[in-house]
């Protein structure tokens, strides 16, 4: 089996400080020598911390999705727009690149970034055996395109500060922005407080059992 000889830091009493890399000594070492960060030999909490912000995401993003992201007043008339409105409205205009980005970094991007999130704490509480090279992969996903999340906030933002043009229209962001910019530091806090050694811990276990 691929990494059945291989020796954990943990299994040789080594700690990795998450701040600065410096291996320790898991036994005696409560902060690291070089920055003085403290030593943990798995993130403390990691998977209630991870749920806690994971359904705190869930919950937030259906009012980020149901209420205005845009709110626009023009010659006496007021619009609002949700998300989902803005990228048909976008669509039906022509700007389908707009829509897409829209589209992929309000809708894809955080339901992909909870639903694996969610798929890899529910396999340590099975203690799943499944890969842990595919469930590293894909947390290693959720790190990266978490970056993308901010995109709709920034389109809020530069269309408020663009577009507005005093007493002939006035665009303001709507209720939606701010759950939504509470969605995306939710999703990112779960991703950085989710801890992939767990993935690999199981395994290890397993493999001491059949020794």
């Amino acid at each position: 089996m691929k990494g059945a000889g291989t020796l954990t830091a943990k299994q040789a009493s080594l700690v990795s400080c998450l701040a600065c890399g410096r291996l320790s000594p898991l036994i005696g070492s409560d902060a690291c020598p070089r920055c003085g960060a403290a030593l943990h030999s798995r993130k403390p909490e990691s998977v209630q911390r991870t749920w806690a912000l994971l359904i705190t995401a869930a919950l937030l993003y259906i009012p980020a999705n149901v209420l205005p992201v845009l709110r626009v007043i023009s010659f006496g008339k007021e619009r609002t727009d949700t998300i989902m409105e803005g990228i048909i409205y976008f669509m039906q205009s022509g700007s389908w690149p707009l829509a897409l980005l829209i589209f992929f970094a309000s809708i894809v991007v955080p339901l992909l970034k909870i639903s694996i999130l969610s798929s890899l704490l529910l396999s340590l509480h099975r203690h799943s055996q499944w890969s842990p090279e595919t469930r590293t992969r894909l947390y290693r996903l959720t790190v990266t395109i978490g970056r993308w999340s901010m995109v709709d906030i920034f389109v809020v933002t530069l269309t408020v500060a663009v577009v507005s043009m005093g007493a002939i229209a006035t665009i303001e962001p709507g209720p939606a922005a701010m759950a939504f910019a509470l969605v995306v530091i939710a999703t990112m806090l779960a991703s950085h407080s989710f801890d992939p050694r767990l993935l690999w811990d199981e395994m290890k276990r397993e493999l001491q059992d059949d020794l």
